[in-house]
């Protein structure tokens, strides 16, 4: 795969006295700020992505990506190339939790080429969205990060600060997309605030596998005591382990065998006690060390703050339970870019019927994790949970239905014309 097209000092057509004039400025080049930047420039927008990373860089996720993901892609002109790329089509959910292996139909997606979803590792998602980006003609920023941004009625004018050339540098943006994540503390508006750690915090592990058991179909939901995760097959023959652990459990976890690394030791604990996955790892052999990030915040938050508009895991951001991040990410630059192309009214007109988009879309995954993730780590929720699933697997199903596996964001019709002023 080619590397994208790396802007580390100012583009050479660009003269650093005029300090460059984009339609539109983003802030993180992950899933939705990518998305979000292609699909701008394929309408004609001058775009700029700022990411402060180096790619690729391995990153804390599920890497599922649920079918109605897959729509968008197609509406790119992606989805055969993705499709070529990721892990095979998961058409079963399942759970396993201490000796219970369930496991039901994965609900499909009618009338669409893609009918379930699939998963890639975000090194190579992330690595591909952005060569897309470039390849329709956005300028990329990195490594730098964004440190000020400063609105005025007409433009948003843009700090950056690049920490490996020791050098700064201020653009101007009619508009600023924010989708720099929400786990990392930063001095933006729309970023994350250190808070005091709690002992039910959820902290993100993740690693990959290779020459497991597990079904390649299957994604299966795991659940032990102090927290709960997944497993799903990924390109190349990877199998991703991703997990949430409450904090208290962890220090236990980590008390029990001191000499071991974090993720290691989470590792020890879900294998044992939980069967379905030491069947699956039964001589499996971990590729890399395992990945760790939080505390996870779960919730609703602004998508519209100081003049910038939010996307992705910073506009809100679910009980990773239901496995819709990336999805949720890469659907809500979708909704904010299809309002920002229509181009009537003004932006805040155009934040509140963004905000209607993404409330109507996410709210009820939202509040359906929120349900999912008590059961699974409350010890008496978790019991009545098990109970119910060996009596009607089928719950399963209607749980994935629950978590947005069948909402689409986008039905086939034609993509708004771009209507910025120019």
């Amino acid at each position: 795969m080619s590397k994208p097209v790396l802007t580390c000092g100012l583009p050479t057509q660009m003269d650093s006295s005029i300090k460059k004039l984009f339609d539109v400025l983003v802030i993180g080049a992950g899933p939705a700020g990518a998305t979000a930047a292609l699909l701008l420039a394929q309408a004609g927008r001058s775009v700029a992505i700022i990411e402060k990373a180096a790619f690729p860089r391995r990153k804390v996720c599920g890497e599922f990506l649920s079918a109605t993901s897959l729509n968008i892609f197609k509406r790119l002109g992606l989805l055969d190339e993705f499709t070529a790329m990721a892990g095979p089509e998961i058409s079963r959910v399942g759970i396993f939790s201490e000796s219970s292996l369930l496991t039901a139909p994965m609900p499909r997606v009618e009338s669409t080429k893609a009918k379930w979803g699939r998963a890639l590792r975000r090194d190579v998602l992330d690595m591909w969205l952005l060569n897309r980006a470039v390849e329709a003609g956005a300028t990329v920023f990195q490594p730098w990060a964004v440190t000020k941004i400063t609105r005025t009625d007409a433009e948003s004018t843009v700090r950056l600060e690049s920490k490996e050339m020791n050098e700064t540098l201020v653009v101007k943006a009619d508009i600023v997309i924010a989708a720099h994540g929400s786990w990392e503390i930063g001095e933006l508006e729309t970023q994350a605030k250190k808070q005091r750690p709690d002992g039910h915090d959820l902290l993100g592990f993740k690693a990959h596998f290779k020459n497991t058991k597990l079904p390649a179909d299957m994604m299966p939901m795991i659940v032990f005591p102090g927290g709960y995760g997944g497993m799903v097959s990924c390109d190349d023959d990877y199998v991703s382990i991703s997990c949430c652990v409450q904090r208290d459990m962890l220090h236990e976890i980590r008390r029990n065998v001191p000499k071991k690394k974090a993720g290691e030791a989470v590792q020890d604990h879900i294998i044992g006690s939980t069967k379905g996955v030491a069947d699956a790892l039964s001589g499996a052999q971990i590729c890399g060390e395992w990945l760790s990030a939080g505390p996870i915040r779960p919730g609703f938050r602004s998508r519209y703050k100081d003049g910038v508009f939010v996307v992705g895991n910073a506009a809100g951001e679910s009980q990773p339970i239901i496995a819709e991040g990336i999805s949720m990410a890469i659907q809500s630059s979708w909704l904010l870019c299809q309002r920002l192309l229509e181009g009537e009214g003004n932006l805040n007109d155009t934040a509140s019927a963004y905000d209607r988009d993404w409330l109507n879309a996410f709210g009820p995954r939202i509040k359906a994790a929120n349900v999912f993730a008590y059961l699974a780590l409350s010890g008496r929720g978790h019991f009545a949970m098990a109970s119910a699933l060996k009596r009607f697997p089928s719950l399963l199903t209607l749980g994935a239905k629950l978590s947005g596996k069948v909402n689409r964001v986008v039905i086939d019709q034609t993509v708004p014309a771009p209507m910025f002023d120019s």
